[in-house]
């Protein structure tokens, strides 16, 4: 219970709570100890769970992926400075690569129908039951701080027992990270790359709001006219009205400059940028799923107040937090137990109930002083 409890929330919290209702005292370095140690059999979990069952899948097999910082501690030996200089941070960040993948049916649209859900208020629940878009099938989430390698290759793994004959289309789905873009399609060559659509309006965005400012009628507008020619696939129209634009006389400096990067992103990207035939096929082409695993899987509880992390104490809590995210939990310690007993006895468990005192042989706190 305490190690869920840490999963959700801080180590000393969950200390506290055990505390307060059952009257036991645990230090957090004892949870952290805990988790360390419930961690070890994450990765072999996943290596033996069979693939989901075909009937519950969908046609297209999405991946995803994106970093998201980890504040760590900084080395001991670092002299702490009075004053940080210009573009230094007291804060020392590893990136962890979250990636994702499920599958999902086809759910064609026009680039009208995927603008105005885009540029839409926020949808009542009736509104979006209307829609009946298709959910994400067995979607299954990881980080890890270990690198781009690592995480693809593991992801290679998860991926490659989903792929079957009831697969018609495979895609990945990224941002414009040139790093991650290239690796991906080393991994997975047989996957569609998919800029992600989010991105490429933030950037309409960007160029729109040093043209007019933050509060004018004009911009709107302007993006939905710009988006709406992307999502036809007539990415090099775009390229070139920007650069247009940029070159006029009465360009501000900063406009000039916004302009010409949402340009040359889009112009390096427009391999990526077939939106018309990915919005015919019925294919996501925003990363939405990522960037919220991004959230609540990593910046949610990594992030606290105050939080600083070792890389492997982090890399053991994020284990266990995507197996809780994933919904395994019940199922993952089931597992661990099962080992454990195998390590103890030689053989996994007979047909006959667990004895409480193996249960409780790992979950065995010592009370601190």
């Amino acid at each position: 219970m305490v190690e869920e409890l840490a999963v959700c929330m801080t180590y000393e919290k969950a200390c506290h709570f055990v505390a307060r209702y059952f009257g036991h005292s645990l230090s957090t370095r004892t949870v952290q100890r805990l988790v360390a140690q419930d961690a070890s059999a994450v990765l072999a979990y996943y290596e033996q769970r069979p693939a989901p069952n075909v009937s519950e899948e969908g046609s297209i097999l999405v991946i995803q992926g994106d970093g998201k910082g980890v504040p760590l501690v900084r080395p001991a030996a670092a002299a702490r400075k009075v004053r940080l200089g210009r573009g230094e941070k007291r804060n020392q960040k590893k990136e962890a690569i979250v990636t994702t993948g499920y599958t999902v049916a086809p759910y064609p649209r026009t680039a009208d129908e995927f603008i105005e859900a885009l540029c839409a208020p926020v949808p009542t629940a009736e509104a979006a039951l209307a829609t009946e878009r298709p959910a994400p099938q067995h979607k299954h989430l990881w980080a890890t701080l270990d690198g781009k390698e690592a995480a693809l290759e593991r992801l290679q793994r998860t991926i490659r027992v989903r792929q079957g004959s009831h697969i018609t289309h495979q895609i990945a789905l990224c941002d414009g990270c040139e790093a991650l873009q290239q690796r991906l399609q080393e991994a997975f060559p047989d996957f569609t790359l998919i800029l992600d659509v989010i991105h490429v309006s933030e950037y309409l965005w960007k160029a729109a709001t040093a043209l007019w400012g933050e509060c004018d009628e004009p911009r709107i507008p302007w993006v939905k006219t710009h988006l709406h020619t992307l999502l036809a696939g007539q990415t090099a129209q775009v390229v070139q009205a920007l650069r247009d634009q940029a070159s006029q006389p009465e360009c501000s400096t900063q406009a000039h400059r916004h302009l010409s990067q949402s340009a040359a992103y889009f112009a390096r990207n427009a391999p990526y940028m077939a939106y018309d035939d990915y919005l015919a096929h019925g294919w996501p082409i925003a990363s939405g799923v990522i960037e919220g695993a991004c959230r609540h899987l990593v910046k949610d509880r990594f992030e606290l107040s105050g939080m600083r992390w070792t890389q492997d104490g982090a890399e053991h809590l994020l284990r266990l937090r995507a197996v809780h995210e994933n919904g395994d939990w019940n199922t993952y310690h089931a597992f661990r137990h099962r080992q454990r007993h195998a390590q103890l006895y030689g053989s996994p468990f007979p047909g006959h109930p667990v004895p409480e005192a193996l249960l409780l042989e790992s979950h065995t706190l010592p009370l601190a002083a």
